[in-house]
């Protein structure tokens, strides 16, 4: 040991200081509040203000909120629980509007009985998208019920017989073999021209027939027991409704003299609780109790009404299905007579008048009488043979039917339609949109110029006028007496609409890529295909997840949109709510539930979008 050493050996520690625990004030919430909250004397204002706002929205929110009324039947008696209890009919929400009409902001029309079928794809909807999502914890199999899921949930939804959706699956393996075929004789190109050629051959030529030969088989072994069961309905259902209807009358006379009751001890309560009467307390607690009997009084007299009226209508579809049972072979043979006359009358009409389909326009021409009288008793010919041609078809269709009971698209409306909306226009606008953002860098001429032309003529229109576009006029660029259903033109429109953003946001992604990245590509020799599926795409796919998901979520949200040309969305619902003797006058207790309902879908969409980012986030591993 040095001498040096040795006289500084009492100064050096050769034992460690005990651990000790950080100061208060660098850790836990202190620390927060103190580096976000009161960093500096400007931030320590805009806390103080900030929390002054806070406090003076919430103290008027959250009595509101809280007071709320759920028992009652109209907007008047939840401003008379309120007296009850000494507040003004502004004081509380009248949410008893949600619990008295939850169904339709949900479900719409949609009919009652058969609403387990909206939930079941609802759930199934989670099922199918786990496997896409969170690919790494679902075996890869599931992703076949995930490609068949469209085609489950839309026959689960609407009804119908069960090979209506093998026929549209069919024209998938339509464009498949097309495909093939193509581009062994002319190259990929060729191959998807003859994909979408086949596909769309199939789709409104194919399955149509085959549609129709399916339910005239199925109505030549079904008819009898079809004929049978109907008989059964109509002989049983009137005893149904009967019994119905006298419950009903019972639970009405229930109600009235519930009502009584509460109009004769609200006025008396009210008064009490404004004087400060001491003995109240009892009366308003019978009041309260009073108006929960009478709201669960009403649910069910409503319940029966719903049920009565459905019990109805399937009486008269029985009666009017085993009339057009029994008719059906006399009307099936008087097709090919009604058809020689039509032809007949049609053929024999003048050159000036044969072409003209409309009264109005004959009486405008100078055409002869004897003229206008020969187009009038053709035309009614060929009405006639059109509305026998529509009986005949409607009854193969019902009685054909192996399946689902159908329910029409008018019928489906809140929030169902605008998750139906959203969730047909997220999952194909994502293809699309990949498609057009590599059209719009294609080298080939033609690809690219109609790439950029679909691009900006969307994005260059607002959605609305698009809307109105699918409602009035895509009907005019469709074959004569075709019928387009109007849901499935919003949903094609909206799909454009929101492709057209995302071949943007993608473009924004491929655009951002290093150049090495498709030289990287081209020095493994792949193919064009195949650099985009396996190098450029997957990056350029990460980089643009944030632009695309809030794309989505601007999308899910436009759907309210829909309400202007016609279709009950939420917004819609509120409205014709709101415009009822009962409820006239609510406003935040409806716009409160829609916006908590969208909030709810919007956030975990943009949650899932930040789990994505750092599962995908590779820079720093």
């Amino acid at each position: 040991m040095s001498d040096t050493h040795a006289q500084t050996v009492s100064y050096v520690r050769d034992t460690m200081i005990p651990e000790q625990a950080p100061p208060v004030t660098e850790v836990g919430v202190i620390k927060w509040v103190r580096e976000n909250l009161f960093s500096s004397w400007l931030n320590i204002i805009l806390t103080v203000i900030s929390l002054y706002v806070i406090y003076v929205v919430l103290s008027g929110v959250l009595p509101w909120l809280f007071g709320s009324v759920w028992n009652a039947g109209s907007l008047t008696e939840c401003r008379e629980v309120l007296a009850a209890y000494g507040k003004s009919g502004h004081d509380g929400a009248c949410n008893a509007v949600v619990r008295d009409r939850w169904f339709q902001l949900i479900f719409g029309f949609y009919p009652t009985g058969l609403v387990w079928r909206p939930i079941l794809a609802f759930v199934l909807l989670f099922v199918a998208l786990m496997p896409v999502l969170y690919s790494e914890k679902f075996p890869r199999q599931m992703l076949w019920f995930s490609f068949a899921y469209p085609f489950l949930t839309t026959w689960l939804i609407w009804g119908g017989a069960f090979w209506s959706p093998l026929l549209v699956f069919a024209g998938f393996a339509a464009g498949y073999v097309g495909y093939l075929v193509g581009a062994r004789f002319g190259g990929q190109l060729l191959g998807s021209i003859l994909a979408i050629v086949a596909a769309l051959v199939w789709w409104f030529f194919v399955a149509g027939a085959l549609n129709e030969t399916f339910n005239r088989m199925s109505t030549a072994v079904r008819s009898e027991s079809v004929a049978a069961e109907m008989t059964e309905v109509v002989e049983t259902l009137p005893a149904e409704i009967a019994a119905l209807e006298q419950e009903r009358e019972a639970i009405g006379a229930e109600v009235d003299a519930l009502l009584a009751e509460k109009n004769a001890l609200a006025p008396a309560v009210a008064a009490a609780v404004e004087e400060g009467a001491d003995n109240v307390d009892a009366d308003r607690d019978a009041l309260i109790a009073l108006f929960a009997e009478l709201t669960d009084k009403r649910e069910r007299f409503n319940e029966l009404s719903i049920a009565i009226f459905t019990r109805e209508e399937q009486l008269s579809e029985a009666r009017t299905l085993r009339a057009n049972i029994a008719g059906l072979p006399a009307r099936v043979e008087s097709l090919p007579k009604l058809q020689a006359t039509a032809n007949e009358l049609t053929e024999a009409l003048p050159d000036s008048v044969r072409d003209i389909d409309t009264l109005n326009l004959l009486e405008n021409t100078n055409a002869p009488a004897d003229a206008k009288s020969a187009w009038t008793e053709a035309n009614k010919a060929r009405n006639d043979l059109s509305a026998m041609e529509g009986i005949v078809r409607d009854t193969y269709a019902e009685v054909g039917r192996i399946g689902l009971q159908p329910v029409a698209s008018r019928e489906i409306g809140g929030f169902m339609l605008a998750i139906i909306i959203g969730v047909a226009a997220i999952v194909l606008s994502l293809p699309l949109g990949i498609l057009l953002a590599l059209g719009r860098q294609s080298d080939l001429f033609v690809i690219n110029k109609l790439s950029v032309i679909f691009i900006e003529t969307i994005r260059g229109v607002p959605l609305i006028v698009w809307l109105f576009t699918a409602q009035l006029l895509l009907n005019y660029f469709l074959p004569p007496g075709t019928s387009f259903d109007l849901l499935l033109r919003v949903i094609i429109m909206v799909t454009f609409f929101s492709s057209a953003y995302i071949a943007e946001v993608i473009r924004g992604g491929l655009a951002a890529l290093p150049k090495g990245q498709y030289e990287a590509a081209d020095a493994l020799g792949l193919d064009y295909p195949r650099a985009m599926r396996l190098i450029i795409l997957p990056q350029a796919l990460k980089i643009s997840i944030p632009g695309i998901v809030n794309t989505f979520i601007g999308l899910f949200k436009d759907t309210v949109l829909v309400v202007f040309i016609g279709l009950s969305d939420p917004i819609g619902f509120s409205n014709l709510i709101r415009a009822s003797t009962d409820w006239n006058g609510i406003y935040w207790e409806l716009f409160l539930f829609i916006g908590i309902m969208f909030f709810i879908f919007c956030y975990s969409m943009g949650r899932y979008s930040l789990y994505l980012e750092r599962k995908l986030q590779r820079e720093h591993r």
